[in-house]
């Protein structure tokens, strides 16, 4: 993110923290806060015994999906407005980056409007929809389609009032710079609706287009500057009212295996929170970190192995890179060979399952999510063995890494055997989670519940196998 966003200006009418936030923004973020982490609990709750009722007792829950779908637009929503509500929301801040303070601060300004303005144009066409969708029962609960078209004018409010919460810290002639550039724009394009005809419609496709392409460039989040694009087109050059543009955010929301994304990525996070990550690379340091190359080896291994539990690629480094930098250091590898290295690594296992961009090419393809599975594991352990070829030519031609690697001790055998004791419940997680999939006990969707409950229990059992294996270590080095 850029560093526009530390420079907003506290406004005098609300009391703030030193972080410049308000009383109402902290309430309002916790209370988001709390609402995303219950859909979250939710949705592995309710997955999770889905796939106990159909695979142990053979009793499918008929009603799981779709209540599950119903939990996921929620989260979808909620998630949305927490990440207008952190800064979050995907943007291109590079020429921000190159901008004068000022220029920034007021990109920034800018940015937080352009998003106000979409949640208010879209406010009124949500409600509608909800109306639309009071007609429609769902098939297995019997709810009414309301229950779950309520949350896009939810979430849009939420994060409508969010961004009106920030533009109080912002600078006032700012605001009313960006208020000046959108609002003039907006009631044009109300006033015209429908008013070009088909020979204009071409050349406001390309003026609409522009502005995207401008606002993006300016640090508007990408999706704020598209969906106003989209709905300016459809403003000026049709009839379609704007409850198409929420209908088709309904319909892009209900893929359900788009929901093993939040799971794999709380996945990731468990992994590494419970040591799961930290004894994988315990025991690939201790067998091959004396060799030549041999930590880079055990990045890679380590990558390989916790790919095929998270998914999420930036879970996997946040889990590797502060449990191995710091030997590799003392090895002597300078920090961008180690980002490199870490950066090529994470590329390498984009296609290990569960990878969520195969989830995603499965959503969108209708391709078979247990053949890509399978597919994918061949090309990320070729391209594993040709990083493993350039580490060691590397480690080679680096006198101070090969200096380094000769004083190197490798690890008694007895030390690697009670390291593998150790990791070989967290090693068997990445094949649990592939054979689910494969062998039809769990969809994609569901499967990362399995890898959730599998790692609370190991980080609780990690805790007691470390404790009696270093006893007596711990023992010798007191006496």
């Amino acid at each position: 993110m850029s560093a526009a966003h530390n420079l907003e200006v506290p406004g005098p009418s609300l009391v703030r923290d030193h972080h410049g936030e308000s009383g109402i923004e902290r309430w309002l973020r916790r209370g988001i806060e709390v609402l995303a982490a219950a859909a979250v609990v939710g949705e592995v709750a309710l997955l999770f015994v889905g796939i106990v009722a159909r695979a142990v007792f053979h009793h499918p829950l008929i009603w799981s999906d779709e209540l599950a779908s119903i939990l996921f637009l929620w989260l979808a929503m909620v998630g949305s407005a927490l990440a207008v509500q952190r800064s979050c929301h995907m943007r291109l801040t590079f020429f921000v980056s190159h901008m004068t303070p000022r220029a920034q601060a007021w990109a920034e300004t800018l940015a937080v409007a352009a998003a106000a303005a979409f949640f208010a144009l879209v406010m009124h066409p949500a409600f509608d929809y909800v109306q639309d969708q009071a007609f429609v029962e769902t098939p297995a609960l019997g709810w009414s389609g309301s229950v779950r078209a309520l949350a896009i004018p939810f979430g849009c409010a939420a994060a409508l009032i969010s961004c009106g919460l920030r533009l109080a810290r912002h600078d006032r002639r700012h605001i009313l710079g960006a208020l000046g550039l959108i609002l003039p724009d907006r009631a044009r394009l109300l006033s015209r609706q429908g008013a070009i005809d088909e020979h204009g419609a071409g050349r406001a496709a390309r003026v609409l287009c522009r502005r995207a392409r401008h606002g993006g460039d300016g640090g508007v989040p990408i999706a704020s500057a598209f969906s106003l694009a989209t709905s300016a087109y459809l403003l000026t050059t049709t009839s379609t009212p704007l409850s198409v543009v929420v209908g088709r955010m309904d319909e892009g929301m209900s893929t359900l295996i788009l929901l093993a994304v939040p799971m794999f990525v709380l996945l990731g996070q468990l992994v590494h929170v419970t040591g799961v990550a930290r004894v994988m690379v315990a025991f690939l340091a201790s067998l091959l970190g004396h060799v030549r190359g041999g930590m880079s080896y055990v990045l890679l291994g380590a990558m390989l192995l916790i790919s095929g539990i998270s998914g999420s690629k930036t879970a996997d480094m946040a889990a590797v890179a502060p449990v191995l930098f710091p030997e590799m250091r003392k090895r002597g590898m300078k920090d961008g060979e180690l980002v490199s290295l870490l950066a090529a690594s994470g590329a390498m296992s984009e296609t290990i399952p569960p990878s969520l961009v195969l989830i995603a090419i499965a959503s969108v393809t209708g391709i078979s999510i247990a053949a890509l599975f399978t597919a994918g594991i061949l090309p990320a352990i070729v391209l594993a063995l040709v990083l493993g070829v350039v580490a060691w030519w590397r480690a080679g031609r680096d006198e101070k890494t090969d200096a380094s690697r000769a004083g190197a001790v490798r690890a008694p055998w007895s030390q690697v055997r009670r390291t593998f004791v150790i990791a070989l419940p967290a090693l068997l997680l990445p094949f649990l989670i592939r054979s689910a999939v494969v062998e039809g006990i769990a969809t994609a969707t569901e499967v990362s519940t399995i890898g959730i409950a599998y790692s609370h229990y190991l980080g609780m059992l990690l805790l007691g196998l470390i404790a009696i294996a270093f006893i007596p270590s711990i023992s010798t080095a007191f006496l």
